[in-house]
């Protein structure tokens, strides 16, 4: 069986809160090969990395994250004591040492994305391989594939493998992302005779890691990345 990637969801999230530059410094400090994050565009244009799409649960903002400007969301507190990244930080932090998993999490995201992704790969010495843009919206996985046919593209699914595998193809694909509970052995199998990586979220008991291990996906996303 060939090694499988760690991959850190969110960073470190199990052990640093979601999404913050220093739970991503956590997963890099855990050995992982990859972090897995969510991105919004805020009002002023800019793409920030957050999961919600409303800022109640985890800051003490309130209401949509499109809503506030880039200047007023720095002003915000996560967990009252961390600050909302924007991408490009993130990346910055990274270097091109790991892969980034980027999700996008809402409409208008695309263009932007492949704005700083193109940026990086041209200008700032970073391999494509250690991209990935995933995101269970098709419409904008769609859209970004028509505007760079380029960037390595996963189509993330919680409820139906198939209809995930057959959009892949509608956008040439490299993965598929599915929620560790539509797993089996042959659906992996399968998907990976078509070409496509398996790249499963979010798996953090042991017993369920072992599942993924034997199943042979391709990389497996998790909490606690250090189980792995």
């Amino acid at each position: 069986m060939s090694k499988f990637l760690k991959i850190g969801h969110r960073g470190a999230k199990g052990y640093v809160t979601e999404n913050t530059l220093e739970s991503i410094a956590k997963a890099i400090d855990l050995g992982v090969d990859g972090v897995e994050i969510d991105v919004h565009v805020c009002k002023t244009g800019e793409l920030v990395v957050f999961h919600d799409f409303i800022l109640d649960r985890i800051t003490n903002g309130v209401g949509a994250i499109a809503n506030l400007t880039l200047t007023d969301i720095k002003k915000l507190k996560v967990d009252n004591q961390f600050k909302i990244p924007t991408l490009i930080e993130v990346l910055d932090l990274i270097d091109n040492t790991i892969v980034i998993n980027i999700e996008l999490k809402g409409e208008g995201t695309a263009i932007p994305t492949d704005h700083i992704v193109k940026d990086y790969i041209d200008n700032k010495g970073w391999a494509l391989d250690n991209i990935i843009v995933s995101s269970f919206k098709h419409s904008v996985l769609l859209e970004l594939y028509n505007i760079n046919p380029d960037i390595p593209l996963g189509v993330l699914t919680e409820d139906n493998f198939s209809e995930a595998l057959a959009f892949a193809n509608v956008i040439k694909a490299k993965a598929i992302h599915p929620k560790f509970s539509l797993l089996t052995k042959l659906n992996v199998a399968q998907a990976q005779a078509l070409g496509y990586k398996i790249n499963t979220w979010t798996v953090n008991t042991k017993q369920d890691i072992k599942q993924a291990i034997s199943y042979q996906v391709d990389a497996i996303i998790s909490d606690f990345p250090d189980r792995l």
